[in-house]
């Protein structure tokens, strides 16, 4: 099943084959699960955005009109989820969200204890909003500019703009700490 594109399983499902969508759970589950981890930082939070995320690719398929990849459409699905996650949170006024960063038990949080784990994610999380998504699609999730100007919205070049804004930012806010000599970007 693994050579059948996305877009015939999504055909055999509208035509009422529903197993089928565990194909596209097993295709897509990590990647949807990144970009969780990478907007709300813990474990629990990151799995609800997985979930919560396929229930809604499942119930919009049919407006799924193959202009752009599956991929890209449902990741275009998953940021618009988290966006709007994340202004509901905020626009309750509440915790809820910086909480979850100082979730230090999982994974990905006992990386970032390493000090320059740290020193860059508070780089990344200085960014301009429009910046840091663009370098979370671009390094994290590892998606091309044409995919990212899906998802987002801003044409590829503004995208491109974004992305070296970004590096520029992140070196000069790294400049003079131990994250100086670790040129990978």
């Amino acid at each position: 099943m693994n050579n059948i594109s996305d877009e015939h399983i999504i055909q055999q499902i509208l035509k009422g084959n529903q197993e089928l969508f565990t194909i596209i759970i097993q295709r897509y589950e990590q990647l949807v699960y990144s970009m969780g981890m990478r907007f709300f930082k813990n474990h629990d939070d990151a799995s609800d955005f997985t979930q919560e995320v396929f229930v809604k690719v499942y119930g919009n398929l049919y407006s799924y009109k193959g202009m752009a990849s599956f991929k890209t459409w449902m990741m275009k699905v998953g940021y618009n989820h988290a966006v709007n996650k994340i202004a509901q949170m905020q626009n309750r006024n509440t915790d809820e969200y910086h909480d979850t960063i100082a979730d230090t038990s999982e994974p990905l949080n006992i990386f970032m204890k390493n000090e320059l784990g740290e020193l860059l994610e508070q780089a990344i999380n200085a960014l301009p909003p429009a910046y840091k998504v663009c370098i979370d699609l671009y390094f994290y999730a590892g998606l091309p500019f044409k995919e990212i100007s899906a998802i987002t919205g801003y044409p590829v070049n503004t995208i491109k703009s974004y992305v070296f804004r970004a590096k520029q930012h992140l070196r000069d806010a790294l400049k003079g700490t131990i994250a100086e000599d670790y040129h990978e970007m």
